[in-house]
């Protein structure tokens, strides 16, 4: 329909009269917001990862406690005794100050990610940017600044280039009077509708208010002109027009301008296949002729080339009306048709692009040397679609058409393997397959053209269902069932609706697509810190559960106590695990060489496939269609049934692909490698600090299986060794001693695994090491709290710690150090053999120069003096 407007249309001029016909959820608004509401936000692929590290810990953390709590009753058959051994296990395995680690170390990232102009509203997503596989954006206003600018004019039998680059084909424009340009120049100026929001500021301070493309033939008319362009628009005033319409496709009007046969001249522009209809002369070589069928061919030529490049052309023609029947007082009228309708003069055409922003060619470039599928979903028209693909690094390779007129062979001849590119059409959508579907997503570069909102909800739910890691990107408001369905979407401040900001989880506050990448960046760098920090952080729990177990089995005297865990996890642990939210990368373009860390592959789909087979969708209701949730009693039986069943171990024992949070070389490192060396080390220091006070590992041992005295406490009775005798005093005070020897070998221990966790593609080396000068604040604030629990008598009651402790005994901690160092350099070496580092191809025909657009103010024509 023609006279049909959506819910939210502004009328900018003129007056009507308007019947409601549809409200609410019925208007194309409503669809829009009921598209939106339908969708559920997906859980963030961190979220998931650590929700299952977590669950896992916890388990074990809590099957330990019960067994060894079982253990100690069977042993001494003391509940007070069992129950405390118990708790101090389960406090051991628990990091607990890891989610604390985690939500700082975002937060953190985040803050700095606003710096960069993009604003995180799910701290989650800081992460999920750095894990996207696939990123679907729309063109304009997105990749594309949404303002239009003339590209190429062909008048008078000339091709001209407004602006000089490499690509531009024509002559530069060297004045603003050469024939046929300054036509129309003075039809851009005076034919149009566009108005000027203010005038007592020079015109490139102002802003045009109007269509778009008009409002880019204005602006590249004052550029040129020569002479006040108010005082143009003033002296040849307008006495007619037509307004644009979409049946005749043109603007018509007639101005106060003078030439030799009278006052008055008529102007057009429009669609070129309209206005050329209208005439019969064409303005050629510097002079006005017959329109012939030669240059009507010429004409066909240079439409079909500015077409091809996703120009937008309008032709512009003028008829200079005579005297003597158009005088000065001439009135004119619209109904009555008083004014010439054909016979014009055909001037010239122009074409204008809406170019793409500064950065984007280099930024799409580099999301594509890193791994992620960059897909456009625009609705516009599918040639000026690819056209803008092809200009900023989105399209490369041929599309089958492309390989066909190649060739010369049919399009249905070409094999799927022949070409690289897809540009599909909005309205076949609807009949792809899914075996349509997965062609399209193997190849690299995909563009959806002429969508609708639907459309692009449908793609992102597709390519989710391929297991990919979907963002999107978008400012409109039929972006926003896309932005909230997607794993992370992507709004533009300035230019975007309230209801896309919404929508998204992330916001570009200077609406720079180039800003993405500095975000994924960003993102895989806090997952690489983030795996780092758990590194570390894990690494400790072995040298506080093991001591808890010696003490139960051996048994030996208790060497740790629940104050002492909490002290090391929630004291200088974090501080020192905080730092590595400042961690530089190890190499300055490494992170962008990687492939995303879950990369979607021919066997990730088959196990997605595979998985969703053997967890069927619940059924749907027939009344609502909602699906029917099982009640809390059907999910807690569930839940217990589930591990005796085979479907829940397949998805245990399911080897993931790609990288994960917390892996096995991970859990390798922390639990049975760096966190045994740790143990070592404090055992060895507690003995050597005992034995310093006469106590040997033999006696410390049948002092603590004597239950029926209760030793190292300082109401314990004398014990007598070798004619020595030890008071309660004194074996209080020794085993305080051998307790703060254990807290400072974990420290010093920590502060090796600090650096070593540092390095996860290099040795443990080199100056990339001591980069971030806050991990030197971590430790040495770690240390200050650990002498002030330690050298503040008050606090040695509390902390279970000794004022009288030797740092001498600190040594041997920092031996064991050196030797993890060393262990860790020749893990590296053998992990560099065995697991060779997988770089990302590269990709041929990536043009990674400054967008042309973003330089073409350095290497402008020749401007002309206003």
């Amino acid at each position: 329909a023609t006279n049909l407007a959506f819910n939210g249309t502004l009328a900018v001029s003129g007056s009507a009269y308007a019947i409601v016909v549809r409200t609410g959820d019925g208007t194309v608004l409503g669809q829009i917001a009921g598209l939106t509401a339908g969708e559920e936000k997906a859980e963030s692929p961190m979220s998931h990862e650590i929700a299952r590290f977590v669950r896992i810990i916890a388990s074990v953390a809590l099957l330990t406690a019960v067994v060894f709590f079982a253990t100690g009753m069977g042993l001494y058959n003391d509940f007070a005794f069992s129950i405390n051994f118990a708790i101090g296990t389960f406090v051991a395995f628990v990091p607990e100050g890891l989610p604390a680690t985690v939500t700082m170390l975002l937060t953190i990232a985040a803050k700095r990610m606003a710096a960069e102009n993009v604003l995180v509203k799910d701290l989650q997503g800081v992460e999920t940017l750095g894990a996207i596989t696939c990123l679907a954006t729309d063109k304009t206003g997105t990749l594309t600044r949404n303002q239009m600018m003339v590209t190429n004019l062909w008048t008078n039998g000339t091709m001209y280039a407004a602006t000089r680059a490499h690509n531009d084909i024509g002559e530069s424009i060297s004045s603003g009077n050469i024939t046929g340009v300054r036509e129309i120049l003075l039809t851009s100026t005076l034919c149009c509708s566009v108005k000027f929001d203010r005038s007592d500021v020079p015109i490139d301070k102002r802003q045009l208010l109007g269509d778009a493309t008009e409002s880019g033939l204005v602006r590249f008319a004052f550029s040129r002109l020569t002479g006040d362009f108010d005082e143009v628009q003033a002296q040849h005033t307008k006495v007619f027009e037509i307004p644009f319409n979409s049946a005749n496709k043109w603007m018509l009007s007639v101005h106060k301008l003078t030439h030799d046969n009278g006052p008055l001249t008529l102007m057009m522009k429009g669609a070129p296949e309209r206005v050329l209809r209208l005439c019969s002369t064409i303005l050629y070589q510097d002079r006005i002729i017959p329109l012939t069928d030669a240059h009507r061919a010429e004409y066909e030529e240079m439409y079909q080339y500015m077409a091809s490049q996703g120009h937008r052309v309008l032709a512009f023609a003028q008829l200079q009306l005579d005297g003597s029947a158009y005088p000065e007082n001439f009135t004119f009228d619209k109904k009555r048709a008083n004014y010439p309708e054909t016979g014009y003069t055909f001037v010239g055409l122009a074409s204008l692009e809406d170019p793409p922003k500064h950065g984007v060619r280099e930024a799409i470039g580099r999301c594509r040397s890193a791994g992620i599928q960059v897909i456009m979903v625009t609705g516009d028209h599918p040639l000026t679609a690819e056209a803008i693909g092809r200009k900023i690094n989105l399209m490369v390779g041929e599309t089958r058409d492309g390989v066909a007129a190649r060739t010369g062979q049919n399009v249905n001849d070409i094999g799927e393997d022949e070409y690289d590119a897809v540009v599909i059409h909005g309205e076949s959508i609807a009949d792809m397959s899914d075996a349509d579907w997965d062609l399209v997503f193997r190849k690299p570069e995909v563009i959806f053209a002429r969508t609708s909102p639907k459309n692009k909800l449908e793609i992102v739910t597709r390519a989710q269902a391929l297991g990919h890691i979907c963002g999107v990107t978008g400012d409109g408001v039929n972006d926003s069932p896309a932005l909230k369905k997607a794993d992370l979407g992507i709004a533009m401040n300035e230019s975007g609706s309230d209801v896309s900001k919404e929508a998204a989880s992330m916001i570009l506050l200077d609406d720079n697509f180039a800003t993405i990448v500095k975000g994924i960046e960003e993102g895989r760098l806090i997952f690489a810190n983030l795996k780092k920090s758990i590194r570390y952080t894990v690494t400790h729990s072995i040298p506080e559960v093991i001591p808890q177990i010696l003490y139960i089995i051996v048994p030996l005297p208790p060497m740790i106590t629940s104050i002492m865990i909490l002290v090391i996890d929630l004291g200088f642990e974090v501080l020192a695990a905080l730092t590595y939210a400042w961690e530089p990368p190890e190499s300055s373009n490494g992170l962008m060489k990687l492939p995303p860390r879950k990369p979607v592959t021919m066997r990730s789909i088959a196990m997605l496939r595979a998985r969703a087979l053997r967890h069927p969708p619940p059924p749907i209701d027939p009344h609502t269609g909602q699906p029917i949730k099982p009640s809390r009693i059907s999910q807690a039986l569930a839940a217990v049934k589930a591990p005796f069943t085979r479907v829940w171990w397949q998805d245990r024992l399911e080897r993931p692909e790609g990288e994960i949070l917390v892996d096995g070389e991970l859990l390798s490192w922390s639990y049975l490698e760096a966190g045994v060396l740790s143990t070592i080390s404090l055992i060895v220091v507690f003995f050597v600090v005992l034995n310093h006070h006469g106590i040997s590992p033999r006696q410390a041992r049948l002092m603590a299986k004597d239950t029926s005295q209760n030793y190292f406490n300082k109401d314990s009775p004398d014990y007598t060794y070798n004619g020595r005798i030890f008071t309660g005093d004194q074996q209080f005070y020794a085993l305080n001693e051998a307790r703060t020897g254990i807290m400072f070998s974990i420290y010093i221990m920590q502060v090796f695994n600090l650096f070593i966790c540092k390095a996860r593609f290099r040795l443990p080396f080199g100056k990339f090491m001591f980069r971030n000068v806050r991990t030197f604040y971590g430790f040495g604030a770690g240390l200050v709290l650990l002498l002030i629990v330690t050298y503040i008598p008050p606090l040695n009651t509390v902390f279970n710690s000794s004022y009288k402790s030797i740092p001498l005994y600190w040594l041997i901690a920092v031996g064991f150090g050196c030797l993890l160092l060393a262990y860790a350099t020749g893990r590296m070496l053998v992990l560099r053999k065995s697991k060779p580092i997988q770089w990302n191809q590269t990709i041929d025909g990536l043009h990674m120069h400054p967008t042309i657009w973003s330089m073409r103010q350095r290497t402008k024509s020749i401007d002309v003096v206003v």
